[in-house]
């Protein structure tokens, strides 16, 4: 519970906030109260609207109601929160999309939790790169120079990096079969060597884990920060930046962690007899 002077006092802070400038009379004018109600308001004391006057303000500034009023610390709406608590993105089908590395760009310095779709394109050869996504890059040379200059771009604004994946992708890969059938043996033993010497270079910063998808599942979500949470549809982008619904991705995340059984500092080896 908040003292009535000292909900008074926050009401007027923020109804200040929520003019960003304008005058008393504009609001009267807006809300249809008396200019000496609002005057009322605003001045020192103990001073509350009842709840109509509250609500008018509240509309006429495009803020929350409970916001004004000390009730919740989140500006806006109930609507306008809703809107943008869960929102769906286009998704391109590329090596790395714009949106992608906004997202990251923004978390800089936040710990990032990924489950990538197959394996992480952060960590691929290029030469694995070229044969993924053939379909789309008929000239593959720009766009794989282009990805590798953003990759590198990344690297350092990534302290904390955690990815878990399930491991029959690994085995999959490993033995040319399934989605990665027709990639040249010797191509897949770099990959897996480059994924464990990378892993051993770049630990503890860089953690990957493989979780056995019989006993957990989890489609391809990343998880930036406090922030936002990101499933991956194929064509579009599932956002959450709710933060509670942020947090229970990252509980998800953590239990495919514990579920994976072993440290990040077994994955290298676990991966290097995969190459075998």
């Amino acid at each position: 519970m908040i003292d009535r002077r000292d909900r008074a006092t926050l009401f007027r802070t923020r109804l200040l906030q929520a003019l960003e400038g304008r005058s008393q009379s504009w609001l009267a004018r807006e809300t249809g109260l008396d200019r000496s109600t609002i005057s009322a308001l605003l001045a020192p004391g103990t001073r509350l609207p009842n709840a109509q006057a509250a609500a008018d303000c509240a509309s006429v500034l495009g803020v929350s109601c409970d916001w004004l009023l000390g009730l919740t610390d989140r500006r806006d709406p109930p609507d306008v929160l809703a809107a943008r608590a869960v929102t769906l993105v286009p998704a391109a089908r590329a090596l790395f999309d714009d949106t992608i590395l906004a997202w990251h760009r923004a978390a800089k310095g936040a710990k990032i939790r990924h489950v990538p779709a197959t394996l992480p394109d952060l960590l691929k050869t290029p030469e694995v790169l070229a044969f993924e996504y053939a379909a789309i890059l008929p000239d593959p040379g720009p766009a794989l120079s282009a990805f590798q200059a953003q990759r590198e771009g990344l690297d350092a604004s990534l302290p904390d990096f955690e990815i878990a994946l399930p491991r029959h992708e690994l085995v999959s890969f490993a033995s040319g079969t399934g989605y990665w059938s027709g990639l040249a043996p010797e191509l897949r033993r770099a990959q897996l060597d480059h994924f464990a010497e990378v892993l051993e270079t770049r630990y503890p910063a860089l953690r990957l884990y493989l979780f056995d998808a019989h006993r957990v599942f989890s489609a391809p979500v990343t998880v930036f920060g406090s922030d936002r949470a990101v499933v991956y549809l194929g064509q579009q982008y599932l956002v959450l930046t709710d933060q509670a619904r942020v947090a229970e991705a990252a509980q998800h995340f953590d239990h495919l962690v514990r579920e994976a059984g072993h440290s990040a500092r077994d994955t290298p080896g676990l991966i290097r007899g995969l190459a075998v």
